[in-house]
């Protein structure tokens, strides 16, 4: 897997996460502020979007992860 794909799972991931525990109805609810850091995922997505800076990416790169080539390219 490559970085891209790892941020996108781990956005997904984090997301669903912090939903199950700040709705109301789930079985899993802690506290509404749980969807703070569903807030921070999307917020941090945002900028994302415009300065392709993502920390997790950095990190991920750092480990020594694939960055996005073509890997069905030969």
């Amino acid at each position: 897997m490559t970085v891209e794909r790892f941020v996108h799972v781990f956005a997904g991931l984090f997301i669903l996460v912090s939903l199950a525990l700040g709705v109301e109805g789930s079985p899993l609810f802690v506290s509404k502020w749980a969807l703070a850091f569903t807030a921070f995922v999307g917020a941090n997505l945002f900028q994302y979007g415009f300065t392709n800076l993502c920390p997790l990416a950095f990190f991920l790169k750092k480990l020594g992860v694939p960055e996005g080539a073509a890997s069905c390219a030969r």
